[in-house]
């Protein structure tokens, strides 16, 4: 049984293409970037949540807008790092024939594998980006009395779903166009 670990960061596949190469590294820096703030996000999230039990427990009054800030944050942190996930191979996998395959074969399932998660994530995409623009359209906000806009985490779930689809579709196309495993190229 595999944890998505088949594959360490430093055998992962490099392109032969230089473009697609100049692709990859855009993608990481900008998911390195993602994952700090999406870590800032998650310490922001606690402090929220520890000063609205710390003002109900010791001044008995609530909070109206702690719940959807948090919500909003924890869905843009959770979303947004999905592609740095994906980039470390990361995404928890069950694969009771990884071990057992040979090396050629493994490589073929892998690239499988990233083509119709990808496939899968663009059709998400697609419907994420439908429901920030209803929500954005038709103005919908939460039902709480603080009420704050949809299209907030909405756009989150959307960009988050996009980069991680760009994410599989550039680990794909590193496959498609013969990449090399590192340290084991000419």
């Amino acid at each position: 049984m595999s944890h998505g670990f088949e594959m360490s960061p430093a055998a992962a596949r490099v392109p032969k293409s230089a473009w697609v190469a100049a692709l990859l590294q855009a993608m990481s820096a900008l998911n390195r970037w993602i994952m700090r703030a999406s870590m800032l996000a998650l310490v922001l999230t606690a402090c929220v949540l520890t000063y609205s039990v710390f003002t109900r427990y010791f001044f008995q009054t609530s909070n109206d807008w702690q719940d959807e800030l948090s919500v909003f944050m924890l869905v843009g942190a959770t979303f947004l790092s999905t592609a740095y996930v994906q980039s470390q191979r990361g995404h928890i996998g069950i694969e009771a024939l990884a071990g057992w395959l040979p090396d050629g074969v493994n490589r073929v399932r892998l690239a499988l594998v990233d083509v119709l998660s990808a496939l899968f994530c663009v059709f998400f995409t697609w419907k994420s980006w439908a429901l920030f623009h209803e929500a954005w359209s038709e103005g919908q906000t939460t039902s709480s009395s603080f009420a704050p806009p949809l299209w907030i985490p909405y756009s989150l779930m959307a960009a988050g779903m996009t980069l991680l689809t760009l994410q599989l579709v550039l680990q794909a196309l590193v496959h498609i166009t013969g990449g090399d495993i590192e340290g084991e190229g000419a």
